[in-house]
């Protein structure tokens, strides 16, 4: 199979080079930005997105409580748009994700939330966009035309940017660092093997696991498995998949497990190698397992950037599985690249 045989292919590919766009031309729009929210000296944080952006929404929402030690609350957008109630926001960090910034329950809660008092961030692909005009702040991704319906570029760089701004907010050098010396590593990840998880992936449902910010990945790899191979995947927390999910699996029951070298990576491990030893095909983003099988990572300069190049990871083998189902990843059946909600 070429290498160039799908859009999604093609822009998994161009990650690498979407971030150093992002890290080259972004710096201006973060740092006004995180001057804003530093004058403002927000209390807790509020997000607003659907989707893949969502799930950026949680990654940030750890690295936010982590870094930060500010509670993050995800919103629901029809609470402005259906329901008609206007949420009261002072004191509030707003972050709204969207790619296309069109939607127009995100525009609308963004709006509420810019009225109410919350010091309002975008960040979306797409500069000229209805969201766009209603924040305070717009950090754009510079991630290009992004064709395949499937997120994958967007994805990563609302990660980025998100993580630029909080760094950047509390002065962190070190991420700081770590964050600009992302293409290099995204550029392995892209590359890193992951055909024996590919393999196990033959139709049936599978679990995807995480914690942390790595919990945030699973939620963006099960909605890719289901968007691009027609395949059910649910994902849980390495926490709580032993509660009562574990129920249904059974022997060969596949399962992907991400994880960064933060502190729940060992925990994360014995969760995966729990699930291996009740008959499930578990495959884990870490050499800390001794039952589940051991994918090859690209371990980055910084435990929160390390979920960053294990999507990059998945999002790879996942194409490779769309492909090999005969199904076309760029168009899932259903659904199209830009989705407007109200």
């Amino acid at each position: 199979m070429s290498e160039h045989s799908s859009k999604m292919r093609q822009e998994v590919l161009e990650i690498p080079d979407a971030v150093d766009r992002l890290l080259s031309q972004g710096a201006a729009n973060i740092q006004e930005a995180a001057a804003r929210v530093k004058e403002a000296g927000p209390g807790f944080l509020i997000t607003v997105a659907r989707g893949s952006s969502d799930h950026a929404c949680t990654y940030l929402k750890y690295a936010a409580e982590l870094m930060l030690n500010l509670p993050v609350a995800s919103v629901g957008p029809s609470v402005r748009s259906i329901y008609g109630a206007d949420l009261r926001a002072t004191g509030a960090l707003c972050l709204s994700v969207s790619q296309s910034g069109q939607s127009p329950d995100i525009v609308g809660m963004s709006r509420s939330l810019k009225s109410s008092g919350g010091v309002t961030v975008a960040i979306t692909n797409n500069t000229a966009s209805r969201l766009a005009d209603v924040t305070d702040a717009v950090l754009p991704l510079h991630a290009g035309p992004e064709l395949s319906v499937a997120a994958t570029k967007t994805f990563v760089t609302s990660l980025v940017a998100g993580l630029w701004l909080l760094a950047e907010i509390k002065g962190d050098e070190a991420l700081t660092t770590a964050i600009r010396a992302l293409p290099g590593h995204l550029a392995q990840a892209a590359q890193c093997d992951w055909s024996a998880a590919a393999d196990a992936i033959t139709g049936r449902s599978l679990f995807t696991l995480g914690r942390g910010p790595s919990f945030a990945m699973s939620n963006e790899a099960a909605l890719k498995i289901k968007e691009t191979c027609q395949i059910h995947a649910e994902s849980y927390s390495a926490a709580e998949v032993l509660h009562g999910p574990v129920s249904i699996v059974e022997q060969g029951f596949p399962a992907i497990v991400f994880a960064a070298a933060d502190a729940a990576e060992q925990t994360t491990a014995e969760a995966a190698d729990a699930l291996a030893g009740k008959g499930a095909a578990v495959f884990a983003a870490t050499d800390k397992v001794t039952k589940a099988h051991s994918l090859p990572v690209t371990r980055t300069d910084h435990w929160l950037t390390d979920p960053i190049a294990a999507i990059t990871s998945f999002y790879s083998m996942v194409e490779a599985v769309a492909q090999a189902r005969g199904i076309d990843p760029d168009t899932p059946r259903h659904l199209r690249k830009v989705t407007e909600t109200v």
